[in-house]
């Protein structure tokens, strides 16, 4: 089986690239999924605050691949019989790392897009971990801040590939298509 991860700041296309995958019947593990469910298995509402929390909570018990490991386990469980699988939102060298021990194959994708770009589909996105309005700079730079202090800035210059989605979403869906 081969994995492939997508890295890429927030806002930067990982989930549609991870659409592109599902459309084309390729198995989506997406690591803020893992996040997500132990923020309600905690009783804690989806908030950029309390994923935050969690995922340092997670990190801080059960090291910095905590996150990667319940991701693998979901692949071995659900999707072991696939010969591709798409991880969405790496966040660390770390985690890197650990795909590229632990999986048969991996190839690391990053998904870039300029910041200005990025904040704009934020704010167009309405998740509930995203901040609106005039809170939206300083909420995204604190989420990029800590991300990065995750080593997702690592985690982006070990990607084996760089593509870019700056132009429409049509175009990016195709590159995608292509890539996998």
């Amino acid at each position: 089986m081969k994995i492939v991860g997508f890295v890429g700041m927030p806002g930067s296309g990982k989930s549609v690239a991870s659409d592109v995958a599902c459309e084309m019947n390729v198995p989506v593990v997406v690591m803020g999924d893992v996040i997500r469910e132990e923020a309600t298995r905690r009783g804690l509402d989806a908030t950029d605050q309390n994923l935050g929390r969690v995922g340092n909570l997670l990190r801080e018990k059960d090291g910095p691949n905590a996150i990667a490991a319940r991701c693998l386990e979901k692949i071995d469980t659900e999707a072991r019989d696939f010969p591709l699988v798409v991880v969405e939102g790496i966040r660390s060298k770390s985690e890197v790392d650990f795909f590229r021990k632990h999986a048969q194959r991996f190839q690391l994708i990053e998904v870039w897009v300029p910041d200005e770009i990025r904040l704009d589909r934020i704010a167009a996105r309405g998740r509930s971990d995203d901040a609106s309005g005039d809170e939206l700079a300083k909420a995204v730079f604190e989420r990029d801040m800590r991300e990065l202090g995750w080593g997702m800035g690592d985690a982006i210059q070990a990607a084996d590939i760089r593509i870019e989605n700056a132009g429409t979403q049509e175009e990016f869906k195709r590159k995608i298509k292509v890539l996998l």
